[in-house]
């Protein structure tokens, strides 16, 4: 069976490839770009792509020729960027507790386990996302090469977590290798570091930038989905933090840290942090010193419960919950810079509400200003990589010289932002990096 998904999955992306793989230009004609200013779409533009750029944009039809050029009348639809999830775990989120605990974490097994999981959220307009813990290098290689489709990964690799901390993923059984114990699954299968002391801390933020990582991930606090820490303890020392911060920008990066208290980030802020995950448990004060010192929080809109939820799980998560009530509006008032992402964990069957999850910010945005957060913010938080972004260029936005990572979508998500929620009938047309990987037009 597993064979037998790898070779569709592969048929699939040669087939792309062999159409649209060989085109220089693409010329989108009669579309109308959303206008953030004025929370309105344009007129009618012409959008020209030549290789994997925005070339020209004009009010004007674009006089363009060649062999390899591809025309498309987009007959008035909107245009806008790809979808952006600033924060997602690729691996974590399509498998199952279960499936994680299997003796066979294999690079075989996560890539065709994991590399469908990819190529549907592709299908679902997300272009575009950061990765902000596990073994994802080999999934971001195959798409890298072509070998599977999937969004553009920026990837922080393994998580980097102090012993107990939120990304202390043994048994009850298996004991520290510092007391009579050996190197962690978890550890072996690269989904996290477990860390203590300034030395080992630099050793696995190296590490992860070895082999890759975009920006570095590190536990400053208790999680919700861990067995050891509760929600409200903090994670590792101001001197730990600094050592993993020093070693990143060293590199020309940055590290972003897992945390919900107000205790914990400013730890995290003190240490030289560019960004913070979740916070929503976060206060008005602590908030003010995040806008001031002009640090990203990346939020998520989490529900309390699943089916599929751990019982332990869903007490951790009723505060944090509630937190977030406060947190996005508060944070809006104030103006800190907000990135948005779904941070789905252990139960695959959530992927498919990926879109939907954006609605949920209706409580407290604009549908612009949802669009513009999905798009243009996120696109924003992804610069912080500098050189060490893997994909060098702008994205998020529509204008020339920025990456084409692009979407039509079948009417005005400024008036209807449901259209989003539903990307199998909306979005027309996929493109990212200058490829397309869905065109519906010609069956309109």
């Amino acid at each position: 069976m597993r064979l037998r998904q790898l070779i569709t999955l592969l048929f699939c992306t040669v087939s792309v490839q062999a159409i649209y793989g060989q085109q220089k230009q693409i010329l989108i004609e009669n579309v109308k770009l959303i206008d953030y200013s004025s929370q309105m779409l344009t007129p009618s533009k012409y959008v020209l792509i030549n290789g994997n750029t925005i070339q020209t944009i004009s009010d004007l039809p674009i006089n363009a020729r060649g062999n390899d050029l591809i025309k498309i009348d987009g007959k008035g639809k909107t245009l806008m960027p790809g979808l952006i999830d600033a924060h997602v775990h690729l691996v974590f989120g399509a498998l199952t507790m279960p499936q994680m605990m299997k003796n066979d974490l294999s690079e075989e097994f996560l890539i065709n386990t994991v590399g469908q999981s990819a190529q549907q959220m592709l299908m679902r307009g997300f272009t575009s996302v950061r990765d902000v813990g596990g073994p994802i290098f080999p999934l971001k290689a195959a798409i890298d090469k072509g070998k599977l489709l999937g969004p553009r990964i920026w990837p922080s690799g393994a998580t980097i977590s102090q012993t107990a901390g939120h990304g202390d993923f043994r048994t009850p059984e298996e004991k520290s290798r510092r007391f009579f114990g050996i190197v962690s699954r978890a550890e072996r299968y690269g989904a996290t570091f477990i860390a203590d002391g300034r030395d080992e801390i630099l050793t696995a933020v190296r590490e992860n930038l070895r082999f890759g990582a975009s920006q570095i991930k590190l536990m400053a606090g208790g999680g919700t989905s861990s067995a050891y820490d509760p929600v409200d303890v903090t994670q590792y020392t101001l001197d730990e933090m600094k050592a993993a911060v020093e070693a990143a920008e060293d590199w020309g990066t940055y590290v972003t840290v897992h945390a919900y208290t107000p205790r914990a980030i400013r730890r995290a802020i003190e240490a030289g942090v560019k960004c913070i995950e979740h916070g929503q448990l976060l206060d008005e004060e602590t908030l003010q010193l995040i806008a001031q010192k002009n640090i990203w929080l990346s939020l998520q809109n989490l529900i309390e419960d699943t089916p599929d939820m751990d019982p332990q799980r869903r007490i951790k998560r009723k505060p944090v919950i509630e937190g977030q009530e406060k947190v996005w509006p508060m944070a809006k008032k104030i103006g800190v810079k907000l990135a948005w992402g779904t941070d789905f964990l252990f139960e695959p069957d959530l992927n498919k509400l990926q879109n939907e999850f954006i609605l949920r910010l209706q409580k407290w945005f604009t549908n612009a200003e949802i669009i513009k957060m999905v798009t243009q913010d996120n696109g924003e938080l992804l610069q912080l990589s500098g050189l060490r972004s893997p994909y060098p260029g702008k994205l998020g936005t529509i204008e020339e010289g920025a990456l084409a990572d692009l979407l039509l979508v079948d009417g005005d998500p400024l008036k209807n932002l449901k259209l989003l929620a539903d990307p199998d009938k909306n979005f027309l047309l996929i493109i990212k990096d200058g490829q397309i990987y869905k065109n519906n037009l010609q069956k309109r």
